[in-house]
């Protein structure tokens, strides 16, 4: 590292408009300039250097404009540990959730990784660690008989209803995200071996590169929609909707939430904790609880993380724990 970037002074200066529009150093001063007119060029510059998806990108500019913004109204011109922490406890106290705020203090930390690499800034947030997260999911999952009933309580004597019991199943047996089912295409389902399987653009991907293997009878509920559809071309989105406004177009990641959350409902499931992505949770503890290893089930959610899938073992065998049984026949037996 230069040695010119050992010390920090955490002097603060006022900002004025007129002030320079880059990153200057003078010596062993270090400023950081948060002007409007100079954010965009930072943040361009940034966004080239970690060279990511746009999606990915979006996140990064959004949740450094709220940095940015914190150092304007603190009149901080030469950020030190104490005020990235100091930013830590203030989204903490905005009452920002804890992904949030650690959302926010990974997208500081990368900033300022960048600004080292590139003899800008020392990394003053180097050492600051993010909000503590809970080990434990936020959202609940069906059990087997639960997601049975989801299911039955579908009405497949329509088109709606048979995309709905395709989609469904689909996301319950498979484990795919709310994305990964939009973005889906019919020329996506394909044979591998002895099976069908159907290729996915999971998160942060840019082409569809991971295969998961598809149930029968999953395959059974697709084509059985996809006829009722009068699909014509494999280029088609795998699910469209039956709106008239939108009639035929791709779903959104907010109608598929939507939709899900309607099922559940419908079969007797309201609770703010069961969504969407309950439907992946229920797809990782039932594949465990029925003989899977922590190895497959980790193929089939493409978690990228062995202590991700990790949390779902974990959580069933606290369940299973029979202590709280234990005791309670001490007492009363």
């Amino acid at each position: 590292m230069n040695s010119n970037m050992a010390e920090i002074n955490p002097k603060r200066r006022s900002i004025s408009d007129s002030a320079d529009l880059s990153l200057v150093s003078n010596g062993k001063q270090y400023e950081l300039n948060v002007s409007a007119s100079n954010i965009d060029g930072l943040l361009h510059r940034f966004v080239v250097f970690i060279d990511a998806t746009p999606n990915t990108a979006r996140t990064y500019r959004t949740s450094l404009r709220q940095w940015f913004k914190y150092m304007h109204e603190q009149g901080i011109r030469n950020p030190d540990p104490d005020d990235v922490r100091n930013y830590r406890t203030y989204l903490k106290e905005a009452g920002k959730k804890p992904t949030t705020v650690q959302n926010y203090i990974i997208a500081v930390k990368q900033f300022f990784k960048w600004t080292e690499a590139e003899g800008l800034y020392p990394n003053v947030a180097k050492y600051v660690k993010g909000a503590k997260l809970s080990k434990s999911f936020k959202k609940d999952y069906l059990t087997s008989r639960q997601a049975k009933k989801v299911l039955e309580d579908i009405d497949r004597s329509n088109l709606l209803g048979k995309r709905n019991y395709a989609m469904l199943i689909l996301m319950l047996t498979m484990g795919l995200r709310t994305i990964e089912v939009s973005r889906a295409n019919v020329e996506d389902i394909r044979n591998s071996g002895d099976s069908t399987v159907l290729y996915v653009q999971g998160k942060g991907h840019t082409e569809k590169d991971a295969m998961v293997r598809m149930p029968s009878i999953v395959e059974d509920a697709i084509r059985d929609y996809l006829k009722a559809r009068k699909s014509s071309s494999l280029t088609e989105p795998l699910f469209t909707s039956t709106s008239n406004n939108n009639k035929g177009k791709r779903l959104t990641t907010r109608t598929i939430r939507g939709t899900v959350k309607r099922c559940f409902i419908k079969a007797g499931f309201d609770s703010p904790k069961l969504t969407a992505h309950s439907t992946r949770h229920t797809t990782a503890t039932l594949s465990l609880l029925n003989g899977a290893t922590l190895q497959q089930t980790q193929a089939l959610l493409r978690h990228k993380n062995m202590q991700t899938t990790e949390i779902y073992a974990h959580n069933i065998q606290a369940s299973k724990n029979p202590a709280s049984n234990d005791v309670a026949n001490a007492i009363f037996n």
